[in-house]
């Protein structure tokens, strides 16, 4: 499946919201799309975004790291779904405006734990969603550069 349309669902399940549970099970989800993503680009991307594209697939793992992984069958892992990327700026757009939704629903997490373990693993999983948006901003840059030096047709 292509790479907005996953990001898109994955979107619209963490704003469906729930109960801790279902928020941490999606937070993870989008953070293994990311990984996926960034792997995705590091081996067939631009060449002037597989550095980061590299970097943002071991930060997303990061993120997928500090939480329990989900109960979720092999088939409904979105990142395993993910079978072409599609334009890349196009997916980059929607890939951020994900991690942005993933700190604040990972805030709002933080914000009613009832346990400091539960805490401390929406705070780590912040700064990795927020490091992996950083990312995923630096090869907009990119991109946005590599046009701005190729010459107009016509």
């Amino acid at each position: 499946m292509d790479a907005v349309r996953l990001i898109v669902t994955s979107r619209r399940a963490l704003a469906g919201g729930g109960e801790a549970p279902q928020v941490m099970a999606e937070v993870w989800q989008a953070q293994a799309l990311a990984q996926a993503i960034g792997s995705r680009l590091a081996v067939a991307g631009p060449p002037e975004l597989r550095g980061e594209a590299l970097g943002l697939t071991e930060l997303a793992g990061r993120g997928c790291g500090v939480l329990e992984r989900p109960d979720i069958a092999v088939a409904e892992l979105r990142a395993a779904q993910l079978t072409e990327l599609g334009d890349a700026r196009q997916a980059l757009l929607y890939l951020g405006g994900l991690l942005g939704e993933v700190g604040i629903a990972l805030v709002g997490l933080a914000c009613a734990a009832d346990d400091e373990t539960t805490y401390w693993q929406c705070m780590e999983a912040i700064d990795a969603a927020d490091e992996s948006r950083d990312r995923v901003l630096q090869m907009l840059r990119r991109l946005a550069d590599r046009a701005d030096e190729l010459p107009e047709a016509g």
